[in-house]
């Protein structure tokens, strides 16, 4: 599942967009400032006059130059810092500007042990062409938070929701910090993908890589590259997107046809992101039961051991609104 040469092309394209664009921002910002505050001009001038008679007290054996010059910079920087104020521009009005603090809008960051490696929001960008299939931005528009409502749920099925939609909120508030997985299970239509679109929009918008299949497509993806032999060679590119991503939703398990290869390709899914603490959000409308009949002794074990357990209950809610919708009004 690597990019093609065109689509890495349109994304490095991206970034030099972008740094142009901010380029063009701090150039304006700083004119605005000049045009505003001359006296703000005659200190940027300075520094370089400044810099030079430094330069030269150096040449001549002065030992003093340098904490002098450094000394007469740092009243220039103090002075411009004040007339920013004064005429109301925020302290860090002429900063370099950034899309991504992290990379510096290159794409790119410097690992710990040196290598340079693609950044967080390169990746993001990645995923979002390679899995366009699934959907996720389409799914993300409906199902959010700013959309959640309580009106349909009563009783226990209240009490049931609000626990989840509770533990959702900590895991996304926790996510960075913490490694956890989350499992959502009970009856259809209760609000296990809706909850799932939730937290992927929110790790999404902090910048976190997010993959989303459903069961059924995400089983048919790997066969299709397991057994397809023009699609092969791509195996190893997709496992290290599953593998490797900040979330890994699989929504509907259990819709899929369940066989040896299905219940294998779950397991190494599972155990390989447990060993690279990697979260896994899994939605599915069977039981706990049914998990454990269905599925291998590992599979089941993992999940109840390794997975925060959210049971929702309560009525069909698509079918519930089409329903209240179909309501003629008193």
């Amino acid at each position: 599942m690597a990019l093609s040469n065109s689509q890495y092309e349109v994304i490095i394209k991206g970034y030099q967009r972008v740094r142009d664009e901010n380029r063009i921002l701090a150039e304006s910002r700083k004119q605005e400032v000049y045009d505003a505050i001359p006296e703000y001009l005659e200190l940027s001038q300075s520094i370089s006059t400044l810099s030079v008679a430094g330069a030269r007290r150096m040449l001549e054996g002065d030992e003093s130059a340098l904490s002098r010059l450094r000394q007469e910079l740092s009243q220039v920087t103090a002075r411009q810092r004040h007339l920013l104020a004064c005429h109301g521009f925020p302290a860090d009005y002429l900063e370099p500007v950034y899309r991504c603090p992290d990379c510096l809008d290159t794409g790119y960051i410097l690992s710990e042990n040196g290598l340079r490696e693609k950044c967080h929001c390169f990746r993001q960008q990645e995923i979002s062409i390679l899995y366009a299939q699934s959907h996720i931005q389409d799914m993300i528009e409906q199902e959010n938070f700013s959309t959640l409502s309580y009106r349909y749920y009563q009783n226990d099925d209240l009490r049931r929701f609000e626990a989840a939609v509770d533990i959702s909120r900590k895991f996304i508030e926790k996510f960075r910090e913490s490694y956890t997985n989350l499992f959502f299970y009970g009856t259809v239509g209760t609000g296990k993908s809706f909850l799932s679109g939730c937290i992927a929009r929110e790790l999404l918008q902090k910048g976190n890589s997010v993959i989303y299949f459903s069961a059924a497509g995400l089983f048919d993806t790997l066969a299709r590259y397991t057994f397809d032999g023009k699609l092969k060679d791509n195996l190893h590119d997709l496992c290290e997107d599953l593998y490797g991503c900040d979330l890994l939703i699989i929504d509907d398990l259990g819709t899929e046809i369940t066989n040896s290869f299905v219940t294998s390709e779950l397991f190494s899914c599972l155990n390989e992101r447990h060993l690279r603490r990697r979260s896994t959000l899994i939605s599915t409308n069977i039981s706990l039961e049914e998990l454990r009949d269905r599925y291998s002794d590992r599979i089941f074990s993992r999940i109840t051991s390794g997975f925060t357990l959210c049971k929702l209950t309560g009525p069909d809610i698509r079918i519930l609104k089409k329903r209240l919708s179909n309501t003629p009004a008193l």
